[in-house]
């Protein structure tokens, strides 16, 4: 029976504190007005003189580049930016509507983006945790649909990692709901002036998406995404009470029932809250690949926990019937899952590059330019640190090297959580301080402490699962 210890539980408050404390910090010294941010393009000598905007039938210029734009829905058809096309259509660097932008909307939009900055932060930070819990319940279920014969003994650490579902998809839902009350301007389809016809941020793509594209959509749609997960959570872990508990196997058939049930609804609810959640940060953008994509980085992050959880406990004496053949293949669903993430990763760019399809190409074009080292840095590790790290099997079963290969790719999925947000909600005003780092560390600490408070609820190991003991000697 594992018990929370003091050092742990202490650690996790610590990461929570200091996290927050960082990010007040930076919060603070954030500019706040107009004012702030005039004063700060006059130190860095630059200013509204650097950048010129006409949407919709004019000229976008911005420090060295040129774009033609043209069309009624902010759609380019004609871009010159060296040999590429070129339309930037999302609120990431240019005016709302068909007007050259002012000196006061420049600074106006330019102050969206600052503020956007800790919103973003809390947001990445808060979904990454979120997206483990939930790769780990849906990673729990294939488990029991396959009737996996290696992993019993692992289940009540999948189980303990998804006692984070719950708190985590709340404090999502509460995220979204206050975008959509407009305390910040993460989702910029949720500004009404967007679909007023003939004003001049009337933006006629997402006036034609508004029927998808709303707040009262959204929430709904993520009220019965969150309260399915949650509901299959809740009966996933009382039936494996129950079955721990019971004279026969109905438990464990129940179980299986239940869980191919969930995984038909998550594969469906999952692609659908990556489009609402991420991939409507660009609404003007939009790729068939991508509830793909976030499910690939979700598995690959999740299987990279149960791991690192795994060989934790291990060191502490528990889990004393798990051996390196579990870690092995926990492993290999690590290096499996990092190759499909950057099969589906180069699927996604190739075409989109390749087409040149300028309302398509720009999104990659943005993170290119304005984000090049986390763009670079998220892709080697994500793919090229586990190829090398991973690629041998016998470093599958060394501890300590799973644990170097985990750190390395969580940290790179982050980053591409990062890309995948931060353009979209604060263009060239990004950075990765103290609201970004604080935010990881909150969220960090408030994970290991629900995480590491779950599993003492449990033995460890299962008493009457029927595959338990082939799992005890299970060797490959």
């Amino acid at each position: 029976m594992y018990t929370l210890s003091k050092n742990l539980k202490l650690s996790a408050i610590i990461f929570m504190v200091v996290g927050a404390v960082l990010f007040a910090v930076d919060y603070v010294m954030l500019p706040k007005s107009t004012a702030d941010i005039e004063a700060m393009e006059a130190a860095h000598g630059g200013g509204h003189g650097d950048t010129a905007h006409e949407v919709d039938g004019g000229t976008h210029t911005e420090k060295g580049h040129s774009t033609e734009i043209h069309g009624e829905s902010n759609h380019a058809s004609g871009v010159a930016h060296g040999d590429s096309q070129l339309a930037d259509s999302h609120d990431g660097d240019h005016a709302d509507g068909g007007h050259v932008m002012s000196k006061e909307e420049h600074l106006e939009h330019t102050l969206h983006q600052y503020q956007n900055k800790p919103w973003s932060a809390i947001y990445i930070a808060a979904f990454f945790f979120f997206m483990i819990a939930l790769a780990c319940l849906a990673f729990y279920a294939v488990q029991y649909v396959a009737q996996a014969g290696w992993s019993p003994l692992l289940l009540r650490v999948m189980e303990g990692i998804t006692g984070y579902l719950l708190p985590g998809s709340i404090i999502m839902f509460v995220l979204l709901a206050l975008s959509g009350f407009h305390l910040n301007h993460l989702f910029h389809w949720m500004d009404p002036d967007l679909l007023v016809e003939g004003g001049d941020k009337y933006d006629k793509l997402i006036a034609g998406k508004s029927g998808y594209l709303n707040v009262t959509g959204l929430l709904i749609r993520a009220a019965v995404f969150i309260a399915g997960w949650n509901i299959y959570r809740f009966f996933a872990v009382k039936f494996s009470k129950n079955q721990d508990e019971g004279a026969d196997n109905r438990w464990h058939k129940k179980s299986f029932k239940a869980a191919a049930g969930f995984l038909v609804f998550f594969i469906y609810t999952e692609s659908i809250m990556s489009w609402d959640w991420i991939m409507s940060l660009d609404p003007h953008w939009f790729s068939t690949l991508f509830g793909w994509y976030v499910f690939a980085g979700m598995m690959v992050c999740a299987i990279t926990v149960i791991a690192m959880v795994t060989i934790y406990l291990k060191s502490i004496g528990l889990l004393e019937n798990v051996n390196d053949s579990h870690i092995h293949d926990l492993a290999k669903f690590m290096f499996a899952f990092s190759i499909f993430w950057t099969y589906l990763w180069f699927s996604q760019f190739m075409l989109i590059w390749y087409s040149n399809i300028p309302e398509e190409v720009t999104y990659y074009i943005t993170r290119i330019e304005d984000y090049n080292l986390p763009f670079f840095g998220m892709l080697a590790m994500n793919f090229v640190f586990p190829l090398l790290l991973l690629m041998n099997s016998e470093y599958k079963r060394i501890n300590w090297f799973v644990m170097m290969a985990g750190v390395v790719i969580l940290l790179g999925h982050y980053l591409d959580l990062f890309n995948m947000v931060m353009p979209a909600t604060v263009g060239k005003s990004w950075s990765i301080g103290f609201v970004e780092i604080g935010s990881l560390m909150f969220f960090f600490g408030l994970f290991i402490f629900v995480v590491f408070s779950s599993l003492a609820k449990r033995p460890l190991e299962p008493k009457r699962n029927p595959l338990i003991e082939e799992s005890k000697h299970f060797h490959y």
